[in-house]
């Protein structure tokens, strides 16, 4: 994709994050970006391809932050502290608004996404707990195709009910306790121990900052 085209995503990504997708035209999108309608044109269809186009970039770039993260040579328990980080991070620009105009809008593209960004989820789940496995770090006797069903069913579940505000489940304080909540079930007395160590060191940071 030529490097205009994904500048125009990038922007448009972060129109549809603030704004959520059906208030913003193609007009408005034309305007916010000074570029005229046939140049965006030239790039996408209509509306509904430039909405799909933006949805997979939000996939790939999930995709070049797992690689990222993978390929920093860390242990099982600490990617998955750089997931809560990063997870931390991205539901600040949470908006509910893009999630509802997406699925009653576009509900080929939102089951679409959210099927690919599930399946995505579970691999990786399943990839870090068989990899805390090899090292020793997690329960050997764990059956780690259930435990990231369970997982990834429960991260999915957070954002259908509503048992928890946006306000909540946003907040960095739940995106741990999600994730505090699930490597205390996975790990072994070597896992454990590692798992306090990283949180009283994660809390001097934050009590320094």
């Amino acid at each position: 994709m030529e490097k205009e085209a994904e500048n125009i995503i990038e922007k448009v990504a972060f129109l549809y994050l603030k704004y959520g997708i059906k208030s913003i035209t193609m007009d408005d999108v034309a305007r916010e970006l000074g570029i005229s309608k046939k140049t965006l044109y030239n790039y996408f269809n209509d509306k509904t391809d430039l909405v799909s186009k933006v949805m997979d970039s939000f996939l790939s770039f999930h995709d070049n932050k797992s690689e990222h993260i993978s390929g920093k040579n860390l242990n099982a328990i600490e990617e998955i502290f750089e997931v809560n980080i990063f997870l931390t991070h991205m539901l600040k620009e949470y908006n509910p608004s893009m999630a509802y105009d997406l699925k009653k809008y576009y509900p080929d593209i939102y089951k679409h996404f959210y099927e690919v960004r599930r399946d995505k989820m579970y691999n990786s789940v399943l990839a870090n707990l068989k990899k805390g496995k090899r090292e020793g770090l997690f329960r050997k006797e764990m059956n780690e195709e259930i435990i990231a069903k369970l997982h990834v069913s429960r991260i999915e579940g957070i954002f259908e009910s509503n048992v928890f505000t946006v306000e909540e489940f946003t907040s960095p304080e739940f995106v741990f306790e999600i994730f505090n909540y699930h490597i205390r079930g996975i790990v072994n007395e070597k896992g454990l121990e590692m798992v306090n160590n990283k949180i009283k060191e994660l809390k001097k940071i934050n009590k320094n900052e």
